[in-house]
């Protein structure tokens, strides 16, 4: 998951602030020969638990840096993200360099809790959502892969699982802009249907925390949804969840190209703003058509 992150761009040129000896802030440790070990548990996930259907593969450039920018679905499992993972690994092999970038505050809450997580997910090409790592993956000729709307997407309420929810952060758009790269979308659905997120109490419980209670690990979760979802029944609070086997659509869209590329193009507020609005317009009506296709 992506959240604010990429949302304050300009941190990218400062230099020697971060420790490239921990997982997240490297691309070195991105394995192929961990990812390959991955796939056979993912297909069977993938061919037999949601029985995924994948389309557009022909929309991805052959070669050259990409941003491929996601709209997920189905709480912290997030299926449909590790469905397309594996499907892309299937159509383009596991050599070819792609990172997903990984909220800051996932690193920090498994470097709590199980620090292996972390090494693993680096090995599998995750780094930390921001912007210094997202440029140095595209400059160095990688798809990267990115969920602008964090959390609040991931855990929306089922009443707005046809909904592209980018919660207004706009940092993708700078991104592709001053790296001058295409951005290919990816639409799902199904994942809805693995969790059933009811609502969303964030902002009583900030105020809770604001009153002295402290976040669990010091982290704070920025959603805080109630759902019905395994293994808790009713869940409360952005918890782990095994997934529920419903069917999953995923959709690989036509690139989107813009007509001003470079720095003054990412600094000019209002071109980035139509330049989001587009990306969100025609990735709500290519889930409109998948989703009038599957029901």
């Amino acid at each position: 998951m992506v959240l604010e992150s990429l949302k304050n761009y300009r941190w990218c040129v400062r230099p020697n602030r971060f420790d490239a000896s921990k997982p997240g802030w490297t691309l070195d440790l991105r394995d192929p020969k961990t990812i390959q070990a991955q796939l056979p548990v993912w297909e069977w996930f993938y061919r037999y638990y949601f029985r995924v259907q994948t389309s557009g593969w022909q929309h991805v450039p052959k070669q050259g840096p990409t941003l491929v920018v996601g709209s997920h679905n189905g709480g912290m499992a997030a299926p449909d993200l590790h469905m397309f993972l594996y499907s892309w690994f299937q159509h383009f092999g596991t050599e070819r360099l792609a990172y997903g970038l990984l909220h800051p505050g996932m690193w920090k809450g498994f470097a709590a809790l199980n620090p292996e997580m972390n090494q693993l997910f680096a090995r599998m090409g995750a780094v930390v959502a921001h912007p210094k790592m997202a440029i140095a993956a595209l400059r160095a000729e990688a798809s990267v892969l990115v969920f602008p709307g964090g959390a609040q997407d991931v855990f929306r309420p089922h009443c707005d699982r046809n909904k592209i929810h980018f919660a207004g952060r706009m940092g993708f758009i700078k991104l592709a802009l001053r790296e001058q790269v295409p951005i290919v979308p990816v639409i799902s659905h199904g994942a809805h249907d693995t969790l059933f997120v009811l609502t969303d109490i964030y902002d009583r419980v900030r105020q809770l925390h604001d009153w002295g209670m402290p976040w669990f690990l010091g982290i704070d979760p920025t959603v805080f949804p109630i759902y019905l979802g395994l293994p808790w029944g009713v869940g409360l609070g952005p918890l782990m969840n095994i997934p529920l086997p419903a069917q999953i659509h995923i959709r690989v869209c036509p690139p989107i190209y813009f007509d001003r590329y470079g720095p003054e193009a990412a600094r000019d507020r209002t071109y980035v703003a139509a330049c989001y609005q587009t990306v969100q317009t025609k990735m709500q009506q290519a889930l409109d058509e998948l989703v009038a296709e599957c029901e």
